[in-house]
């Protein structure tokens, strides 16, 4: 299964969000956090927010882009636990049971995003307030598209030092 990560390409977003996302943490859409928001809510960094901003699974702030890759089973599980207690500690969920399908379903439509995707292809978010509700669409950035190579860590998983 694939999920996407937050990924920093400068400082930007510790600018323009009240509380930006931490480079590498798991990341949903988010977009339910904004279903009882109205024009006058959308001002400065929350209406950015609003406007591009993903989810953090675990710090809760938010990031413009995040990089597809694969997710653990282990993590994937982890996730579903922060997300069902976020729900019940901020948005009032009954219990973590009654949490738990919720956070499953979020986390299962960040994979349904990310399941065609090539690993590292980037992902951007925008929202729009409609007379029906919130309207999220999403924009897929190629890997060589984005330049990752540029920042991409390359290293050697050999325990043994390279002779030259």
């Amino acid at each position: 299964m694939k999920l996407a990560r937050a990924i920093h390409f400068d400082e930007s977003d510790s600018r323009v969000f009240h509380s930006p996302a931490r480079t590498g943490e798991w990341c949903i859409s988010g977009g339910f956090e904004f279903s009882n928001w109205s024009e006058g809510d959308m001002t400065g960094k929350t209406k950015q927010a609003f406007s591009n901003g993903w989810m953090g699974c675990e710090t809760f702030g938010r990031v413009s882009f995040v990089a597809v890759t694969q997710v653990q089973p282990f993590e994937h599980e982890a996730l579903i636990k922060c997300l069902a207690r976020h729900f019940v500690e901020i948005s009032g969920a009954p219990s973590l049971d009654a949490a738990r399908g919720v956070a499953a379903d979020e986390l299962a439509q960040m994979a349904e995003l990310c399941e065609d995707a090539a690993p590292n292809t980037l992902l951007t978010v925008a929202r729009e307030l409609t007379a029906s509700g919130v309207r999220e669409s999403f924009r897929m950035i190629e890997p060589q598209e984005a330049g990752l190579d540029q920042f991409a860590i390359h290293g050697s998983l050999d325990d043994e030092p390279h002779q030259h």
